[in-house]
């Protein structure tokens, strides 16, 4: 493994979007990451990497972005490119606050995984044990449904079920509710249909389960622990923040800024939670980092273990390696390659994108956060890892070379 060495510095101010129902904590001080001078392969993966971003936006592929990519404990690569908004040129920071969209959906398995550890909830508890409201259309698989199934989009319910009415903003009590009205594609666990509302029930759960606001849960289990202090759940809390991205759509050959929207605010766990990149790289150091204090190796992998065969949705991959098959686990999307795998998952909401990838072959993590959709979201996972890959090698034949003589 590639080593790093750190160098820790004050931030001025850190401000807090979501709000604990513990008092409010003074962040520690965040380290400033560098890559060690002799550490030359590290140095030109993320030289070339950031060139590559650069490039991107040169050929006005987005208004902005920010990533993190880290590696085990430490932080090697924190930065903001481009603008908030095109219309007020306001730069892009580590601590804009961008929406996740589906990513959401990972952070709503790692609060579940905590859950579980401190023994609040089980993986295979029946929903009913903790939301009696919860009804399909047979009531055997009613009482047949478990946790599981629901953060593995194994319920049995039509694929995006209620998402169409997601989209204009319906209550989500009343979603849930008429979930009982539709046909079931096959039984609980046995067949994988990607789902919003249906995830989404493990908001009523987690809120029945710990007798606190579904919002109030993930900040007091997960944003806190994880000093993610930008992070929140909340359209109020997204716009209320003072260094907020704004989503874009291309037409007229520019970026037009567009309203930041409610929709899938109603489905909070699946796509309503907010951070900066900042955050994402707290949240990624929990995967790749030994943290039993909050998230002991055996939960986490039990997130993360495959359980239902799942189409992959990030066909460029290909560039690194070539995938040989995909599942789906708790929350998150598992790639398979020959003697290799990758935990992903992307988001897309309102006009922003989100890609985040878990590597533990070599404990990395990275997260990409854009105000717009488009090629950039979809090619900037691959081209670092392909850029990481091909550096490995360079390093292990110029190793090897080296040795000979």
């Amino acid at each position: 493994m590639w080593t790093v060495v750190k160098k820790a510095r004050h931030e001025n101010s850190v401000t807090t979007s979501h709000q604990a129902p513990t008092p409010e904590k003074t962040p520690e001080p965040r380290p400033e990451i560098f890559v060690s001078p002799a550490n030359e392969p590290w140095t030109l993966v993320l030289t070339e990497y950031e060139a590559w971003i650069r490039a991107q936006l040169e050929k006005n592929l987005a208004p902005g972005m920010a990533t993190a990519i880290v590696q085990d404990t430490s932080v090697l690569f924190l930065k903001g490119f481009g603008y908030r908004k095109t219309t007020s040129l306001d730069t892009v920071d580590t601590h804009t606050v961008f929406r996740l969209g589906s990513v959401s959906k990972s952070i709503t398995g790692t609060l579940a995984a905590r859950l579980v550890q401190e023994r609040i909830i089980q993986w295979d508890d029946p929903v009913n044990k903790y939301f009696p409201g919860f009804q399909l259309q047979s009531p055997v698989q009613t009482s047949q449904t478990t946790l599981r199934h629901l953060l593995s989009h194994t319920v049995g319910l039509p694929y995006h079920a209620f998402t169409d009415r997601v989209d204009v903003g319906a209550p989500i009590d009343t979603l849930i509710y008429h979930l009982r009205d539709l046909p079931l594609v096959g039984t609980a666990g046995k067949v994988y249909s990607y789902q919003n509302v249906a995830f989404s029930v493990m908001g009523k759960v987690v809120e029945q389960a710990a007798q606190q606001p579904f919002e109030a849960v993930l900040a007091s289990k997960l944003f806190a622990p994880l000093q993610m202090w930008d992070a929140s759940a909340t359209q109020h809390a997204m716009e209320s923040n003072g260094n907020h991205a704004v989503p874009h759509r291309y037409m007229f050959r520019k970026w037009i800024p567009m309203r930041i929207s409610h929709t899938y605010y109603n489905v909070a766990p699946a796509g309503g939670v907010n951070a900066s990149i900042s955050d994402m790289a707290q949240w990624l150091r929990s995967l790749t980092t030994s943290r039993p204090d909050f998230l002991d190796s055996a939960t986490k992998s039990q997130m993360l273990a495959p359980y239902v065969r799942a189409t992959a949705r990030n066909r460029y991959f290909s560039k690194w390696k070539r995938s040989r098959k995909s599942y789906y686990g708790m929350g998150w999307r598992v790639l398979t390659f020959p003697g290799d795998t990758l935990y992903y998952h992307g988001g897309y909401v309102n006009g922003f994108r989100s890609e985040v990838a878990y590597y533990p072959k070599e404990r990395i993590g990275i997260a990409v956060l854009v105000n717009a959709p488009g090629a950039l979201a979809d090619h900037a996972l691959p081209e670092f890892f392909y850029r990481y890959e091909k550096q490995k090698t360079r390093s292990s034949r110029s190793l090897a070379k080296s040795t000979s003589l």
